[in-house]
Order: C-alpha cells, then structure tokens, then sequence
C-alpha cells in the first residue's frame, strides 16, 4: 500500500482538535490530543514545539478571525481604527471565550499575531502617541476586549440579590438592564478608552 494522500497527522489537525478540546473543557493536554486523533503522544510532539508551541498555533487559529485591515487603511483616523479593530478583535474571541484564560496567561509569540500588534504600534506612532504611551493603550485595549468577550459567554444573569430590600438600588438597575447590556458595557469602555487614548495625545 501507497502512503496516504493526506497526511495522517499535521499541525492543522493538532490546532483543531486542541482548540475543540479548550472550548469544550477549558484546557487542552497533549495526551488528550493524541487520543482524540488515535495516534501515540509522541507523534503529537514530532509536529509541534511541545504545549507551548500548541498555545501559539491555538492564538493564531482564533486571531486568524481579527480582520487588520482597519490599522492599515489610508486616511483613517487612528481612533476609527482601533475602534473597528475592537470590535473584530472582540467577535474572534467572542466565539472561543474558554480559549482567553489560557491565551491571557501566557506571552505571545506567533508571528501572524504579532503582525496586527505590529501595526497597532505603528498607527499609535504615527499618530503622535509617545512611545510609552503606546503600550499602556494597546494593553488597556487588550483588557476592554478580552474581558468583554467573556462577558458574551456570561450567563444572562449575574447579579442574583437574594433579598431585593437589602440591595434597592441595585435591583432598580438589575431591573432597567435592557437585553443589549454586553454589547452597551463594551462600547462603554471602548469609548472610554479612546477617549482617556486621545487626552494622552493631546496632553
């Protein structure tokens, strides 16, 4: 027999499976794939640079989904830019929030990924931002969308005031919430942020 027209094992597949591992479970371990696959674990590691090497593929399979065009286009204002750039950021991350605490925790390496904070950088430069500005924005930014995105995964309710007379204010809010709230908190602190960006640029 002919060796198979497709490869039996590959970084695509290993990306798969360990992403559909974290959204079911939180977490992924290079046993667990190899099971799933039904090949040995070491096989597993003949393709990829051990868990850390299996996180930056897991980073740049869900940040495959961020559309960077915003940061490049000519004439943009830089805070339409990182606004659109957000919101996409949010959406990709929206759709795998288990993924976030593991992302989250550990540094980045993937060179597709850090393309886009590449020319977020840029876009902050060359709009005038100080270089020791530019950082506390991107991760003030980071912070709005990550934490957003795990707010969509939240249960409709949070907030489940056991006696209403012990918490009146809280339940009159609770009460006037519309369904709307993830999407109204994170245009909230997106705004903010931009706002607090940009009294930094003219300060």
């Amino acid at each position: 027999m002919g060796r198979p027209s497709k490869p039996l094992l590959d970084k695509e597949r290993i990306t798969t499976t360990a992403l559909e591992l974290v959204d079911e479970k939180g977490d992924f371990s290079v046993p667990r794939i190899a099971k799933k696959l039904g090949v040995q674990t070491g096989s597993v590691y003949h393709h990829v640079d051990g868990r850390d090497g299996i996180v930056e593929l897991l980073r740049e399979r869900v940040c495959e989904a961020i559309d960077p065009t915003p940061l490049t286009s000519p004439g943009q204002p830089w805070e339409e830019a990182l606004t659109v750039w957000a919101r996409s950021y949010r959406a990709a991350f929206a759709a795998h929030p288990k993924a976030i605490p593991l992302l989250a925790t550990s540094p980045v390496r993937a060179p597709r990924v850090l393309e886009q904070y590449e020319l977020a950088a840029e876009l902050l430069l060359d709009a005038g931002f100080a270089p020791a500005d530019v950082m506390p924005v991107i991760i003030g930014l980071d912070n709005v969308v990550l934490g957003s995105a795990l707010d969509l995964a939240a249960p409709e309710t949070m907030w489940e005031p056991a006696d209403a007379t012990a918490t009146p204010h809280l339940t009159q809010a609770l009460a006037a919430m519309d369904a709307g709230r993830p999407d109204r908190a994170f245009e909230l602190a997106l705004t903010g942020l931009i706002a607090h960006a940009r009294a930094l640029l003219l300060a």
